[in-house]
């Protein structure tokens, strides 16, 4: 994607500290893992020594005012790609649970603040809350990635972590982009496992499920403004067709108005120099 790129860790704390610097004070971490470190079980996900988590800690050692979200899914490491553990050609949702425990729980020891479980299997929030809880992590908090959909904006997500799917699709566990009526059920079965904050992914062709789980839930709900909405507006932009500073400010606008209090956006550090620090 234009502007976007793997960091190695000597140039992501330089664009931590720039982004400090220009008012973005929250991070959301993807890791991308080399092919040889993949398996059926996503092992180099809570091994330790893990490059995800050695820089989660290098970051909160060098900037502990920055708030740290993690990736908490099998598909980055699984051989397989995807978000939980497979056998036989079927996804297995209760097997994939302690394998995401042991993730969030070797990344809550680096010392990263939100978890984000982004797997979509049934009963995580509550598995991962209870396992936090018992490790001694209460203050860590959980993003759930409530209404995740099976999008056709994830494209240049996936391309970039090299995490699609060895097989199939991800529609069994991922939500039809048909049904709000499931994302009120997945919210309310969140907030009763523990959840902090809830999150609908995608943005943009979703404002109606944000407003609805806004004026449903009492926590806060969070909107991912994913690769495919910034891959959309950057191409029209460069190709002269829209301005892009004044698409940015209306669909994050948008965004807020459906009712997110939080947005998570490739945009984040252009929008606040634009908005809020323009010298910097």
């Amino acid at each position: 994607m234009p502007g976007m790129a793997r960091l190695s860790l000597d140039l992501l704390l330089l664009e931590i500290e720039a982004c400090l610097k220009s008012g973005v004070s929250m991070f959301a971490l993807f890791p991308a893992i080399d092919d040889v470190l993949k398996d059926p079980v996503a092992s180099y996900s809570f091994a330790k020594g893990n490059f995800y988590c050695n820089a989660i800690s290098e970051i909160k050692k060098r900037f502990p005012e920055a708030v740290l979200i993690s990736d908490v899914a099998l598909d980055p490491y699984s051989s397989d790609g995807h978000d939980g553990y497979v056998q036989n050609g079927k996804i297995l949702n209760d097997e994939t649970l302690p394998m995401l425990a042991k993730m969030a729980l070797a990344q809550a020891e680096a010392g990263v603040d939100i978890i984000g479980p982004s797997d979509m299997m049934d009963g995580r929030v509550g598995y991962l809350r209870d396992v936090l809880d018992e490790n001694g992590f209460l203050e860590v908090s959980i993003m759930s990635y409530t209404a995740k959909y099976a999008s056709g904006f994830y494209g240049p997500f996936r391309d970039a972590l090299a995490s699609t799917p060895k097989f199939g699709d991800k529609k069994t566990y991922q939500m039809d982009y048909a049904n709000v009526k499931e994302a009120k059920l997945e919210a309310s079965l969140d907030e009763d496992e523990g959840a902090d904050f809830l999150m609908v992914k995608p943005a943009l062709a979703y404002l109606d499920v944000i407003k609805t789980l806004s004026e449903s839930s009492s926590l806060p709900i969070a909107a991912y403004q994913v690769s495919g909405e910034y891959a959309m507006i950057k191409a029209a932009a460069e190709r002269g067709w829209l301005d892009e500073d004044k698409l940015v400010h209306e669909t994050l606008t948008s965004i807020r108005r459906a009712g997110a209090s939080i947005i998570l956006t490739y945009f984040a550090k252009q929008f606040a120099k634009q908005f809020f620090n323009k010298n910097a």
